[in-house]
């Protein structure tokens, strides 16, 4: 029984398994009733899955039998999303209670339920995952010493790590010489500049009328560094700097540090900060409830009883949800029939 389908999956707040359990149901119900409550956790319980279990009733039987039950409030069946991104499926689930529960009980179960799996990251893989394959070649044992006739490899060298050249003093100087200058360290900057750097420079070839010298390059790239960082573009943070320019500038520099700090734009979070809790959208699941007779899916409290209102209707003749007569459905297919004849007409 425990094969794809409508896994049965037990409801909390169950009373213990006594003799008296679904005494009030009538025979057929009971009987499905004791046989589903008996089924491990997972088993399958669609209708065509049970009949091949209980030979007293078809599959017609069955049904009518489930559909008893979940008005009588021992189950209720959902649809739930599993998996994440392309490879999204649905699964059909059954929530199996010994124990009779109202409309609202159910209701806020479910929505429970679906809030649980909403939140719930997806599972890692298990250790099991991870290990060799069974079919795999079994690691070979080294052979030992004592075995005859097997040669030994030669000792390979222990590996010796590199070690660092103790640095030597300076040998000492003659009396009346001087020791010559030592190298000047690098600049920064002939690593290359920064793209704030080099977005500062193209600025006075972009517009002539903000001319920027290297110095004043340096002195803003800071704060272009900044812009940068909150995740705009070169060309974002050169655009905003000579968008709506006057016609004359008499400050480059000072202009341009102005809009700098003027129009900074705010930081654009990226897809690595957010935190590793936070479940994406890719591992979202949904539970959807649906009709346990036709199998309509809809919200839990449009599903009273675990049916959709034709349904319900359909099985409580003596609601005021009654579905029209034969006669009155014939009455209005054929004004139907009349209006489309007029609509012709014209």
């Amino acid at each position: 029984m425990a094969k794809p389908g409508y896994g049965k999956r037990s409801a909390p707040n169950q009373l213990p398994r006594t003799r008296a359990d679904f005494g009030l149901l009538p025979a057929r119900e009971r009987y499905v009733a004791g046989f589903v409550d008996h089924l491990p956790e997972g088993a399958a319980m669609s209708v065509k899955q049970l009949a091949k279990q209980l030979p007293l009733y078809g599959q017609q039987a069955i049904s009518s039998a489930l559909t008893a039950l979940s008005v009588a409030g021992h189950l209720r069946r959902v649809r739930c999303a599993v998996g994440a991104g392309d490879e999204t499926r649905w699964v059909f689930r059954t929530f199996w209670s010994r124990t009779a529960h109202d409309n609202e009980w159910w209701n806020t179960y479910l929505t429970v339920e679906h809030a649980a799996h909403a939140v719930s990251p997806a599972p890692d893989a298990s250790a099991a995952d991870s290990a060799p394959p069974p079919w795999g070649p079994a690691d070979e044992r080294p052979p030992t010493p004592e075995d005859p006739g097997t040669e030994q490899a030669a000792p390979q060298p222990a590996a010796v790590p590199h070690q660092r050249t103790p640095v030597q003093a300076p040998a000492p100087l003659a009396p009346g010489t001087s020791r010559a200058p030592a190298p000047a360290a690098p600049h920064s900057s002939e690593a290359g500049p920064s793209p704030a750097y080099l977005a500062l420079a193209r600025l006075g070839h972009q517009d002539h009328r903000l001319p920027l010298s290297a110095d004043d390059c340096a002195d803003l790239e800071p704060q272009a560094a900044e812009w940068l960082a909150r995740g705009v573009s070169v060309d974002y943070l050169l655009t905003a700097l000579t968008a709506g320019l006057p016609a004359q500038v008499d400050t480059p520099l000072g202009f341009v540090r102005r809009r700098l700090t003027d129009k900074i734009p705010p930081r654009i979070p990226t897809t690595a900060s957010t935190s590793p809790g936070t479940p994406g959208p890719a591992s979202t699941r949904r539970i959807l409830m649906e009709c346990t007779d036709c199998g309509r899916p809809g919200q839990p409290e449009a599903l009273l009883d675990g049916l959709c209102r034709p349904c319900r209707t359909a099985h409580r003749p003596d609601t005021d949800e009654t579905p029209a007569s034969p006669a009155g459905a014939a009455e209005i297919k054929a004004r139907m029939t009349d209006l489309r004849g007029l609509l012709k007409s014209v």
